[in-house]
């Protein structure tokens, strides 16, 4: 019987990549929707806050993105 060893690898593989996907999706939009909410409970003309925040939750996915695939 053939052993199963290395198509496991692969699905941790797949599992750490899709994750890292996951990550990003969250902190990006993280930083939208909360950039949003500040906008109107500011009364903001501008979405100066959905700008700046959205711009840190692109940077945070970065950080993740980099850290996950230094280990």
């Amino acid at each position: 019987m053939p052993s199963q060893k290395k198509d496991s690898g692969n699905s941790n593989e797949a599992l750490k990549y899709s994750g890292m996907a996951v990550k990003m999706a969250v902190a990006i939009a993280a930083g939208v929707f909360g950039g949003q909410y500040l906008d109107e409970k500011m009364g903001n003309a501008n979405p100066w806050m959905t700008i700046i925040l959205s711009l840190i939750g692109v940077a945070v996915a970065i950080y993740f993105v980099i850290t996950d695939t230094s280990k």
